[in-house]
């Protein structure tokens, strides 16, 4: 696995579970069904006590099928440019900004479902890092652990 992420918070890692992992499999299920980023579509849930809690997909400003195609396939200003993963969102409207990310909505999701998380886990499936701002969201909801798919960063990078 790849030890050198563009931002993890200190005293904080990544840990990885196998595919088949219930977690880590619903997390890709919520990708699946319900991610409007064709670029980096991701799912991620969140767990506390054993129990699935919140869900959340990235979200782009593109809802329609046809741009969102052209945006994945052909167009995408921030690859254009060279941007690095986690930095410029708001440059490019097909790419979901920090607060329509995965991991922040499933944390949004979990604290309108219960009144705290903290102690809770975050299982993502579909990128092989967490940026700045979905770190931010996930501390101060006391998101306890972060896991990936193990490969994730050959998968998704």
């Amino acid at each position: 696995m790849t030890n050198r992420y563009p931002y993890i918070p200190e005293g904080r890692t990544i840990k990885y579970v196998p595919v088949e992992n219930k977690f880590i499999a619903e997390a890709k299920i919520v990708r699946d069904n319900d991610s409007t980023d064709c670029y980096h579509s991701t799912g991620a849930v969140v767990v506390l006590d054993g129990i699935i809690v919140g869900k959340g997909a990235n979200q782009s400003l593109l809802k329609n099928s046809c741009l969102q195609k052209v945006h994945k396939d052909y167009f995408c200003v921030r690859r254009l440019l060279k941007i690095p993963s986690g930095q410029k969102y708001w440059l490019c409207p097909g790419c979901a900004s920090p607060n329509q990310h995965a991991e922040t909505l499933a944390v949004k999701d979990a604290l309108k479902n219960k009144s705290s998380v903290v102690g809770a886990d975050l299982y993502l499936y579909g990128h092989w890092w967490c940026c700045k701002p979905c770190w931010d969201s996930m501390i101060v909801a006391g998101i306890k652990d972060v896991y990936l798919v193990e490969g994730a960063d050959e998968l998704f990078k």
